[in-house]
């Protein structure tokens, strides 16, 4: 059963008209949102692992919040920590790849006011197996903000300049493996066909876009076999601690094996790489982490340049490095500011953040 969203009383309307115009704000480290999440009613599928979540605007001030980091009924990101026995799940669901939110992008709640939601873990989360399973929502409020003037209000930042994280308490759900056939079902598995180019698998793309495509995987060849051979030299120079922080040779080791095996994954040159350029959202791209070597391709990945920051050969460096099999990195925060900042407060988050990734083999602007 597909959940269904249900915002009550949610504006759809901005206090301005994009996060640029924010950008300016002083940072507050209260966080106004209440998190409530229960297992949803039999009724509505409670054993395929259907949750409830109610998120409530505690403050007298307006907040306004990037849909992409609340919870929905088609997740696109790893919103929710989930565990069997206290061994973690696997995500399965969404990685997308996104620029900076337009007004469009966010969600306000006035005082008061709730954003309420159904969300079936089993359509992004592989809760196959019976038994009881641990679930916690915990999702970095990058770009959220709180309108209004003095105390509490601004950017919901940490004091450590880290966005704030909307988080609920552990919930304990039981579910019947037995009943996931459905959501099994649902998952985006990658279909077969496709036209194989120049060793790269093309799907629902003309032949102009394949000829760019085929640009910038050459361009993002370049760049990770340039950033493979940074890390096996040894050097530690502001290259690496501006996108991956402080050095100690655990984090280094950890980014060197990331990168020698994104570069292993992007010379596969047999059909494996498959562009799917079916995708028609804002985007620049996206991925099921569990499904390589399949990369969506949306609409910002046309516009953006073939190298530089945020291109379409680092975009294609982004996408590889989330599958599974190659690093199994995740969104943490997207953005140069967010990443730089990212690597200054928390290595081991940039180590696990695509953006991160992506920058350091851009080198855009040139660092040593």
């Amino acid at each position: 059963m597909k959940s269904t969203v249900l915002s009550v009383a949610v504006g759809t309307v901005l206090l301005g008209a994009s996060i640029t115009g924010t950008a300016a704000q002083p940072s507050t480290s209260f966080n106004p949102l209440r998190v409530e999440m229960r297992a949803a009613g039999a009724k509505a599928g409670a054993l395929l692992g259907v949750v409830d979540v109610v998120i409530t605007n505690t403050s007298s001030n307006t907040v306004r919040v990037p849909k992409q980091r609340l919870p929905s009924d088609d997740l696109e990101a790893s919103l929710f920590q989930v565990s069997r026995d206290g061994k973690p799940v696997a995500y399965e669901g969404k990685l997308v790849k996104r620029g900076l939110p337009q007004a469009e992008d966010f969600a306000v709640l006035k005082p008061g006011q709730q954003y309420r939601v159904q969300v079936d873990l089993s359509g992004a989360y592989d809760l196959s197996r019976s038994g009881y399973y641990s679930v916690t929502l915990r999702s970095p409020l990058q770009h959220a903000s709180v309108a209004g003037q003095g105390a509490g209000t601004g950017m919901l930042k940490a004091l450590n300049g880290q966005p704030l994280e909307l988080r609920s308490t552990p919930l304990r759900l039981w579910v019947d493996g037995s009943d996931q056939l459905g959501a099994v079902l649902k998952k985006g598995k990658p279909g077969g066909g496709g036209t194989l180019v120049n060793g790269i698998t093309y799907k629902g793309c003309t032949t102009t876009r394949m000829n760019s495509i085929d640009q910038a995987i050459t361009a993002a060849r370049n760049y990770t076999e340039n950033s493979k051979n940074y890390l096996n030299a040894g050097t530690a120079g502001p290259r690496y601690t501006t996108w991956f922080g402080s050095y100690t040779s655990s984090r280094y080791n950890t980014a060197k094996q990331h990168f020698t095996a994104i570069d292993s994954a992007m010379d596969q040159n047999g059909g494996q790489i498959t562009v799917n350029c079916g995708c028609s959202s804002s985007a620049y791209a996206y991925v099921y982490p569990n499904q390589p070597y399949e990369i969506y391709v949306c609409k910002a990945f046309w516009s953006a340049p073939v190298t530089g920051t945020d291109s379409k050969a680092g975009t294609l460096v982004h996408e590889m490095s989330h599958f599974n099999v190659v690093a199994g990195t995740d969104d943490v925060v997207y953005g140069q500011s967010g990443a730089k900042n990212l690597a200054l407060t928390d290595p081991n988050g940039a180590l696990n953040n695509a953006d991160s990734h992506e920058y350091f083999a851009e080198n855009n602007p040139a660092q040593n």
